[in-house]
């Protein structure tokens, strides 16, 4: 069984909770996620399946999409709803249409963001949420992400109440803590806040529309539909640049030799995905030394 399926994640469920799941559902040890999604967050969990577990590092370079509530007024330690309240201040004056939409145009773009104590980053061998548990809170790395849009969902002209929510739609790049981005936003609106719901609409490529819950990879495995629940590797990886390939080529390239870089790629930089008869046998980047010289990266023995 190779293929990535396309998994709704329930609310409740790690991502390693659902990589278990699948493993005992498709009687196999060769499953990986790609992109974790917190416990409480609901969402596209793309779960790769035998020579798809190769593609995992593309698939979590790939955009993301959320659709995310923030709360604005009270901030918390996670940055999130599961978090003890650090501090609170009502919204004593309305607040406008035309000032979120400010502040969400002045985040959309590259920015720079500090993830939050309670995440999986690594400081010296740790993550970040070890301290965090211990009480300990060290400095944490900036990193560069980029919010390709940025959209306000809620039609209201004016937010009134004494705490606000509103609900938005983040189209970002890999890295972006949408808990973090609630907490700039709040920032720019001059106020405590906080990430109070999140889904992730989309990953690797992979829409809602396109997803299965567990009820139904379940029941289509009952009826016999195994391979129903999967995508092929090719439809996840259509973002990379493409490389078809004639015969002779493929039996080199099935042996992981080096070859020439075509002309309408030479100016890549990432990764490109090798195809013969329309099916990916590797997936190939440039020689570090060797100029005008593709690597393979990853073979598809089984694909």
């Amino acid at each position: 069984m190779n293929g990535v399926i396309p998994l709704w994640k329930p609310k409740g469920m790690t991502s390693h909770d659902c990589v278990i799941k699948i493993r005992k559902l498709v009687s196999t040890k060769k499953v990986g996620h790609s992109g974790t999604l917190d416990p409480n967050v609901t969402g596209v969990l793309p779960i790769c399946v035998g020579e798809a577990t190769k593609i995992v590092q593309y698939v979590t370079n790939f955009g993301k999409c959320y659709q995310a509530e923030i709360t604005i007024g009270i901030s918390t330690t996670t940055e999130d709803s599961d978090g003890d309240i650090v501090q609170t201040k009502p919204v004593k004056q309305p607040i406008t249409r035309d000032e979120i939409l400010k502040a969400l145009k002045q985040l959309t773009g590259e920015i720079t963001q500090i993830p939050p104590m309670y995440s999986a980053v690594k400081v010296n061998g740790k993550r970040l949420y070890e301290y965090a548990r211990e009480g300990i809170e060290i400095e944490r790395p900036e990193r560069t992400v980029t919010i390709y849009a940025l959209e306000l969902l809620d039609d209201n002209e004016i937010f009134n109440g004494e705490f606000i929510r509103f609900s938005v739609h983040v189209k970002c790049s890999k890295g972006t803590y949408i808990r973090t981005l609630a907490v700039m936003i709040g920032e720019l609106l001059g106020y405590p806040a906080h990430m109070s719901k999140l889904v992730r609409t989309s990953a690797g490529g992979i829409e809602q529309e396109q997803c299965l819950t567990f009820e139904q990879i379940e029941e289509k495995i009952t009826k016999g539909l195994t391979n129903e629940i999967f995508l092929p590797i090719e439809s996840v990886l259509f973002q990379l640049p493409k490389y078809e390939i004639h015969d002779t080529l493929a039996n080199r390239v099935k042996n992981g030799a080096l070859i020439p870089i075509p002309d309408h790629l030479l100016y890549t930089l990432g990764p490109i995905a090798v195809y013969y008869k329309g099916k990916i046998l590797a997936i190939y980047k440039h020689h570090p030394t060797k100029q005008g010289i593709l690597k393979p990266d990853r073979v598809f023995v089984g694909n």
